[in-house]
């Protein structure tokens, strides 16, 4: 079964699928309302679920008449979002950081399911048993390999 997060992760993304602008704006009591769940724990969603490394950009407008706005981030070619990727990997990758990206080449249909499974599996904290930070510059090192294959291989 589903948990309340994913509930809410999967109505949003089909809210902003079937939006005719390239954003929505949602009241976060609102949707808390309509799960039946607190608003922290939309924040939880949107903080989690939404972020640039998964494709989304978020802005928030505080007080009564306050917003969050959602946005889907679309590059016009798959070699311009990988090229994106490895760039924002240089200085290295935390393990959630990493799962984001996995997470939206595989939205993006630039993986397979079963790659994104690889993936993950070489770069996870219990693959790679190493200490901080040299951990996550070899995280980075390892997607940053894997990346330049997939965008090879997209041209």
């Amino acid at each position: 079964m589903r948990n309340i997060s994913d509930v809410i992760e999967g109505y949003l993304k089909q809210v902003i699928e079937l939006s005719e602008r390239e954003y929505i704006e949602i009241k976060r009591s609102e949707v808390a309302e309509k799960f039946q769940c607190v608003p922290s724990q939309i924040n939880y969603v949107i903080n989690t679920r939404f972020t640039p490394e998964r494709g989304y950009m978020v802005e928030s407008k505080r007080g009564g008449g306050g917003y969050i706005r959602i946005k889907r981030i679309r590059l016009h070619q798959k070699s311009d979002l990988i090229a994106g990727v490895i760039k924002h990997l240089e200085n290295g990758a935390t393990q959630s950081m990493a799962e984001d990206i996995v997470f939206r080449l595989l939205d993006e249909e630039i993986i397979t399911k079963r790659e994104a499974k690889m993936i993950l599996s070489a770069i996870d904290r219990s693959t790679l048993l190493l200490g901080l930070p040299l951990r996550d510059e070899i995280r980075a090192r390892i997607l940053i390999a894997m990346l330049f294959t997939v965008q090879f291989q997209s041209n």
